[in-house]
């Protein structure tokens, strides 16, 4: 009885605190500026960084990356998912999406499959046997939504295993998916002759918070243990930073907020994002990074920007087969 009585007092509760932050702000832009200067402002930032994110979004992989034979999405939305089998995209991609989608927190791991590569589609989802897969005993802090891992088959009839993860905040489920990845293949008869395709935001850190947050250095040490190797190689740079982002004080979160001084140096610049393959599948051909959509990448700029709608930078690169059996694959993680 006690709960509904504070649930019903908490809302109207919730509401006026609410107004009064939103007052704050308002009182603190019309100090610091005019009306008319910086509502106009916020306009173009609400519709370029809100309204067409998702368009925008699209628009890049369709118009600059709708050659790749495997795009690996993280923090994906049910609407971006809809929008795209809409769209010129459904017509060059095979969409996979997980078939536990997780509609309400609405951040999703997906895959495009070139239909020309992988004439015949995902052959089948292998989450559940990843997930089944972690060490006993052991919370992996992962969310309904963050891991998609699919089977497919090229048109060379070379079978895959391609995968999609984003790691939580502190990346301390980067090492534990990938260890149930590499698990549920060596387990399973059936997948142990597959090629692996892994795109992932790791989340890691060039500078760690000791025990708290997951090294770079450390996750590369780990994929290289599973004869892995990354486009990056089997050593990461630790500087090859793939995000660049710092939050003002016009948001609720203070704690993460800095100054536009201070925007390097406390924002969350980091090397962040990876694409893994056995080191006796593949050899990379060309890696890079754009945080333009115009597959170029400005170091020491902060992102998103009203061009560019991600928080991190599309990574790419073209991987060619050790073995000559099948043709070089265009694979790409977008955050």
């Amino acid at each position: 009885m006690r709960c509904q009585e504070e649930e019903k007092v908490s809302l109207p509760l919730q509401t006026m605190c609410g107004a009064i932050f939103d007052a704050i702000l308002v009182h603190m832009m019309n100090t610091v500026s005019q009306p008319n200067v910086w509502q106009s402002l916020k306009k173009t930032i609400v519709e370029n960084l809100n309204k067409q994110k998702v368009p925008h979004t699209l628009d890049i992989l369709e118009k600059v990356y709708g050659t790749s034979d495997i795009i690996t999405l993280q923090e994906v939305s049910a609407s971006l998912i809809n929008q795209a089998k809409s769209r010129a995209l459904a017509e060059k991609f095979w969409i996979v999406a997980p078939s536990d989608l997780d509609a309400v927190r609405d951040q999703n791991s997906v895959i495009f499959l070139s239909k020309t590569t992988f004439p015949s589609g995902p052959g089948g989802e292998i989450t559940n046997l990843v997930e089944a897969s972690f060490e006993q005993g052991v919370n992996v802090p992962v969310a309904k939504g963050d891991i998609l891992a699919v089977t497919a088959t090229d048109r060379d009839d070379i079978p895959f295993v391609i995968a999609s993860f984003h790691g939580d905040t502190d990346g301390l489920a980067t090492k534990p998916v990938l260890s149930a990845i590499m698990k549920a293949m060596a387990t399973n008869p059936a997948l142990a002759k597959h090629k692996l395709i892994f795109g992932l935001d790791a989340n890691t850190y060039e500078n760690t918070k000791a025990g708290k947050q997951q090294d770079v250095m450390d996750w590369g040490k780990h994929y290289v243990s599973f004869g892995l190797t990354s486009c990056w190689g089997d050593v990461p740079n630790p500087k090859n930073y793939t995000t660049f982002n710092s939050r003002t004080y016009l948001q609720p979160q203070l704690n993460k907020a800095c100054k536009k001084s201070d925007k390097r140096t406390n924002g969350d610049v980091n090397p962040k994002d990876f694409i893994l393959f056995r080191q006796g599948d593949f050899k990379v051909s060309r890696t890079w990074k754009d945080n333009t959509g115009e597959q170029k990448y400005i170091e020491d700029m902060a992102f998103p920007t009203l061009k560019f709608p991600s928080d991190h930078g599309i990574l790419a690169t073209i991987i060619e087969p050790i073995v000559p059996l099948e043709k070089s694959l265009n694979a790409m993680p977008v955050g």
